[in-house]
């Protein structure tokens, strides 16, 4: 079957074409702009020699020029590998080895580690958006240049269209294959649950270069039709001025930005379009939920669930009405889900029996590219084994207890890092919160944590300790605490445990 991701542009801009895409500063460009740029820069790499199934590596922030270029490597039948702006000339050099890709596209802004890491990959063909690109580099502006590339390459559904690469946590990072239809399938059914329109524009916060910002925020736009209101990082004054200025009515974020914003003053804030929030990356607590949802009244945090190896979403909460607060909700329709023992056979619900998450449906990767033994190891039987410990309870809802790896076995008790920075995250004088277990001689492992105060707080270690011994059992409280001044956060802003671990 013939199916070309790009599709959701071409049809949004045949139905409305001078409707806005983006808005990026004071630009704004309109389906019709997009779809006609992408159509340029296509015909320009289909001229520089790339045919159907080569990489293109893009190393650029939440910009146009990303956008742009995404769109015509899909209609071109390019694969596109996107690359997070702030990678090292070292990260940089696996990435572009380890999927062969031919053409790098980055920003000024990364221009010596991109072309350092570019040279010992031996990747010649690189094209810089700004201005004064270096030497042995090529003007983005150059590539719309090109006549308008006609139609969509005919791809079929199961060929690789994004190949993105996992975080790296427990080695060196991996490229899933995402295809055009598995891409297609969750910018299509996700965001049904929160009732997306073309009149909804969405804060494009998210980077791009993660599945969470490239599915759930920009393949979703374009999808329904809707706008993007583009921001190149989270800051929460930034984020607000946006959300004013553009009308933002969907706000899809990660548990820190969530937690960014009950800090924040809104009296002279007229954010009253926002209509829904989706949060995802990481469990959000309770208490941030509650803050949230009192600072803005009317608007319900729908929390959901997935990874680069679902295309984003795999399970999500039905609807406001319908939805279990710290549940990630059901599968979403097409996928499946079940809770897996020990012993590999399902468990029944309740809370009682926590499992391994594993997941299998329209969502999952075609595997990891080049990585027979490990697409092997994480697809079993048709199942994706996900890492992450959970359980379902009677109405088919699933909850999160916590990472497979992050799980603390203390004294032969099983204790779950979540459970802790709930309680945590409960106390008044605590902004963020994470818990990791230490090797420890005479337990195997201890528990520890690492707090951010409220600006002004005067809550010691001991004091910590009293609370968190007050609403725990023995065996689960924390013995040591770090009060720290921030935490160490990934570029979607979710909290990076193996930074703390290596500290």
């Amino acid at each position: 079957m013939s199916f070309n991701l790009a599709t959701i542009l071409r049809d949004s801009t045949a139905e409305r074409p001078d409707a806005p895409f983006l808005h990026a500063g004071e630009r704004t460009l309109t389906y019709r702009d997009v779809d006609e740029s992408s159509g340029r820069i296509a015909r320009s790499l289909r001229d520089r020699g790339l045919a159907p199934g080569d990489k293109v590596a893009v190393q650029l922030p939440n910009v146009p020029e990303f956008v742009t270029t995404y769109f015509a490597i899909l209609k071109a039948g390019l694969v596109m590998v996107p690359l997070n702006p702030l990678f090292t000339a070292r990260e940089i050099e696996h990435h572009l080895t380890d999927s062969g890709s031919r053409m790098l596209v980055t920003s000024t802004f990364s221009t010596a580690s991109a072309l350092d890491g570019a040279a010992r990959a031996g990747v010649t063909d690189i094209v810089v958006v700004g201005e004064d690109p270096s030497v042995g580099t090529e003007a983005f502006d150059r590539l719309l240049e090109a006549e308008v590339f006609d139609g969509l390459h005919p791809a079929t559904a199961d060929d690789t269209a994004v190949l993105l690469y996992t975080s790296g946590t427990t080695g060196r990072p991996k490229g899933a294959e995402l295809t055009h239809f598995s891409l297609f399938m969750n910018c299509t059914m996700a965001p049904r649950h929160f009732g997306m329109t073309p009149e909804d524009v969405t804060l494009g916060v998210l980077p791009l270069f993660h599945v969470f910002g490239l599915s759930s925020v920009l393949n979703t736009a374009a999808r329904f039709g809707s706008s993007v209101a583009l921001l190149p990082r989270f800051e929460v004054e930034a984020a607000l001025d946006a959300m004013q200025k553009h009308n933002v009515s969907v706000l899809i974020g990660v548990p820190t930005m969530f937690t960014a914003f009950l800090g924040t003053d809104l009296a002279d804030r007229e954010i009253g379009s926002l209509r829904a929030a989706v949060s995802g990356g990481a469990s959000i607590p309770g208490e941030v939920i509650r803050g949230f949802e009192e600072k803005f009244p009317g608007v319900v945090i729908l929390e959901g669930y997935g990874l680069s190896e679902t295309s984003s979403s795999a399970c999500f909460n039905i609807s406001a009405a319908e939805r279990k607060v710290l549940s990630i909700g059901k599968p979403i329709w097409g996928v499946e889900m079940t809770i897996l023992g020990t012993d590999g056979a399902a468990l029944p619900a309740g809370a009682e029996h926590v499992g391994e998450v594993v997941v299998r449906g329209h969502c999952v990767m075609k595997g990891y590219f080049n990585r027979p033994e490990a697409t092997a190891q994480t697809i079993r039987d048709g199942w994706l084994h996900t890492g992450d410990l959970g359980y379902r309870d009677g109405d088919g809802f699933f909850f999160i207890v916590d990472r497979l790896k992050d799980l603390i076995v203390r004294g032969g008790y099983n204790v779950y890092p979540r459970e802790i920075e709930e309680v945590l995250y409960d106390h008044p004088d605590i902004v963020e919160a994470a818990v990791i277990g230490r090797p420890d001689p005479r337990l195997g492992e201890e528990v520890e944590a690492f707090v951010v105060l409220r600006p002004g707080s005067t809550v010691d270690e001991q004091a910590l300790t009293a609370y968190t011994r007050q609403h725990l059992a023995a065996y689960k409280y924390p013995r040591t605490f770090h009060l720290m001044p921030e935490l160490p956060k990934g570029a979607t802003g979710k909290i990076l445990k193996r930074e703390l671990r290596r500290g």
